[in-house]
């Protein structure tokens, strides 16, 4: 398992995604009633930056195939388009880190979040 920092979880805004890449892989952060979540940030339908989209309540839309994705789970709401990776994220000491195994998704926690409340 490795976890990676991301960002103060202050430059978080409420509803407004943000991107990074760590290495090979994109990463979004997203902050929802107070909650932080993790996925990837490419669509898997074709590369298009979901930290580009469209955030309503836990779902985030694609801003160029318009495909909905849960940000808890990372699971698709609309279209056939395969699931993305969610992951875990810590909040310490006022910094957020998410938690990346040989870049595959994690299991969603056990309440059913992939977030957690800072």
């Amino acid at each position: 398992m490795s976890w990676h920092h991301l960002c103060a979880a202050a430059k978080l805004s409420e509803g407004e995604p943000l991107g990074f890449k760590l290495g090979d892989r994109r990463v979004a952060l997203y902050k929802v009633d107070g909650d932080i979540f993790a996925t990837d940030d490419v669509c898997s339908h074709a590369f298009a930056l979901l930290s580009s989209g469209f955030l309503e309540g836990h779902v985030i839309e694609c801003p160029l195939h318009g495909a909905m994705f849960d940000v808890r789970d990372g699971k698709c709401r609309s279209r056939a388009y395969r699931d993305i990776a969610a992951f875990k994220v810590e909040i310490r000491d006022g910094e957020v880190y998410v938690q990346l195994i040989g870049g595959a998704a994690l299991e969603p926690a056990a309440d059913g979040s992939a977030g957690t409340n800072p």
